[in-house]
Formats: structure tokens, sequence, C-alpha cells
């Protein structure tokens, strides 16, 4: 929403009804009005639930594990679906043995009918896939592992 000067999206679909409002402060807060029987009513309780900035580049965790030394994690800065390529017709941004930069587009996450490019945000080789192409994705969820350097 920031990037875009958006400040209020509402939804509402079959009983459940959302509003993201943008406040004063920058903050985004939701309110929801989901039916009695929706698993969103107890979270709603208070009618405000802050919701946390969401960057389309990816999250790059540095592993802290003795056999991941070496290694980072592109993960999922949002929910969505993940592909590999622009189109079923192109080849993969990147497969296993790309030598990678920062800026370089690793895949797309579609969300919400918006194809998200995420970038490596590091340097290094791909040494692992670990997600389907067109499979759902989850915020934070590992997506490829990288030898750094």
């Amino acid at each position: 929403m920031k990037r875009s000067d958006m400040t209020e999206f509402e939804f509402e679909e079959e009983g459940f009804k959302i509003k993201i409002k943008r406040g004063s402060g920058g903050h985004q807060i939701v309110t929801a009005a989901p039916t009695a029987t929706h698993a969103l009513a107890p979270m709603v309780a208070s009618g405000e639930i802050p919701i946390p900035q969401i960057s389309a580049s990816a999250s790059v965790a540095p592993s802290s594990g003795a056999d991941d030394a070496g290694f980072a994690y592109v993960k999922s800065p949002m929910v969505g679906t993940f592909y590999r390529s622009p189109s079923p017709e192109n080849p993969a941004y990147v497969e296993v043995g790309t030598k990678v930069e920062e800026k370089t587009v690793v895949c797309i996450i579609e969300a919400m009918k918006i194809m998200n490019e995420i970038q490596a945000e590091v340097k290094g080789t791909v040494v692992e896939l670990l997600v389907e192409n067109g499979q759902p994705i989850e915020y934070g969820q590992r997506i490829y592992k990288i030898k750094i350097g």
C-alpha cells in the first residue's frame, strides 16, 4: 500500500468483508466482519488487526545450522502461487547451478492476480529448489537454497 500510495482497500465475498486502511502514521490496519462461523472471528474481536509491511522482494536468511554454514535461503515475502518463469513458454529464471547477484530475479509469486518478481538479494550459486512450480507458497517459506559467494 505504501509503495502505490493506496490508502484503502475493501473486499467482500460470501458474507465475509475485509477492509484494509492505511492510518496516518503509515501503519496498516484491517477491520473484518466475518460470518459467525468464519475462522478469523476470534482474531477480529477487537475490530482492528495490525498488518505487517510486506516488500515484493524476498527475505534472505543466512542459515544458522552448522551443516548450512555458507548458505542462505531465499524466502517468500508473501502468500501466493510460486512460478519459476514469467510464462509457461519461457525458461525458468534460474536453475540449480545458476550464479545469481543481489538483483537477479529468481521467480514470480502471484498474489491477488498481481505478478511479483522476487530477487535473490544475495550473491552466490543456486544449489537447491525447495518449491514446485505452480504450487501455493506461504509467507516466509523457503524457495531456494543459495551457496553464498
